[in-house]
């Protein structure tokens, strides 16, 4: 696993309760055609027996315990203070690897240089289904996957520069990873990437999407689903993100547009049983406001390029899976918010 005239490579999994899920993952990661390359598991508090078994498995894997469920991103945070490599990559433990993804990643970082990488995501139950082939930001807010749900038919098999890297699989330096500050660990899981990849446009650092290096993930995750936790935590993070990444200028000039967004999402929220989360989504941030605005002038004192410049490559409508929007209801939304967003544009 070390070959010193290569760099050192710190794969970074976290496990919460993820089964046989981190078996497989491991497993594939050990058959990795590149050399030189560390396996960190961190572990969130599981209760299922799955560290148990990785340790019986897995002798050359070094595996930190943490006491308490840190989430996601402070649960990363921690993988990627103890690695050891120069370069580190944040893998989600329900995913299954290609021999030599790791090998393509390196190829696209010696084209492009320093940045946030993302492989090709494939289904784990499918692999004619694509699950990400470039992460997206819609103008007020929304994350998405480019492709998801569609079949693979290399219609995305171009090297490109999505918005941000999908924390399913997100490979760079740790320096890069360290200079932007790492996974802010107030949004605890979700959104997390997209704040990253955000924060890593405004300051000049580009992510790229690299179609040869693929990596197979379970559509969804594992652990939560399309639970009352992730209802929250999306829109309380989306809410956070606008706050702190866009400036009080610009935000106040989209203001008007966030109202009637904030309105139709309620509505969304209403549709779906999830009215309480929507409530404490806004309740979380109002607590809030203070932390929010250390972190608006921390990322804004740092930022390189004005919102008209990172807007550009934002998008104006979203794609949603099915189980999240049917498709009356996703072109509905889609041509309210992409009119608003096209309008909205006009003004900033």
């Amino acid at each position: 696993m070390e070959n010193n005239s290569q760099p050192l490579v710190s794969i970074i999994i976290l496990n919460y309760n993820a089964g046989d899920f981190l078996m497989e993952c491991i497993s594939s990661v050990l058959k990795t055609e590149y050399s030189n390359f560390e396996v960190i598991v961190i572990d969130n508090a599981s209760k299922d027996g799955s560290i148990k078994k990785c340790k019986e498995q897995f002798k050359n894997v070094s595996i930190i315990e943490n006491k308490n469920n840190l989430g996601y991103c402070e649960g990363n945070n921690v993988g990627v203070r103890e690695a050891r490599g120069s370069f580190v990559v944040i893998l989600n433990p329900d995913t299954v690897v290609k021999p030599d993804w790791i090998d393509e990643l390196f190829k696209a970082f010696k084209k492009y240089g320093d940045g946030l990488y993302q492989p090709k995501i494939l289904s784990i139950e499918n692999d004619n289904i694509l699950g990400n082939a470039g992460s997206y930001i819609q103008l007020f807010g929304f994350g998405f996957a480019r492709g998801y749900g569609e079949r693979d038919s290399e219609q995305y098999d171009t090297e490109n520069s999505p918005v941000y890297a999908s924390g399913t699989c997100l490979f760079s330096k740790k320096s890069t990873f360290e200079k932007l500050g790492m996974f802010d660990p107030f949004l605890f899981a979700y959104h997390d990437d997209l704040d990253l990849g955000w924060r890593a446009n405004l300051e000049g650092i580009n992510s790229w999407y690299v179609p040869k290096s693929i990596v197979y993930h379970k559509l969804g995750g594992y652990s939560f689903g399309w639970s009352r936790l992730k209802f929250f935590l999306l829109e309380r993070n989306r809410i956070y993100c606008l706050l702190t990444h866009y400036s009080h200028k610009t935000f106040i000039k989209m203001l008007p547009a966030l109202i009637l967004v904030d309105f139709a999402v309620l509505l969304f929220y209403l549709k779906k049983g999830m009215i309480r989360e929507k409530a404490q989504a806004t309740v979380s941030i109002l607590k809030n406001l203070k932390k929010i605005n250390e972190r608006y002038a921390y990322i804004q004192k740092r930022r390189k390029f004005n919102d008209r410049i990172i807007i550009k490559k934002f998008r104006d409508e979203i794609i949603a899976p099915e189980s999240v929007l049917d498709k009356e209801t996703n072109k509905f939304f889609n041509t309210f918010i992409g009119r608003l967003s096209r309008l909205t544009r006009f003004f900033i």
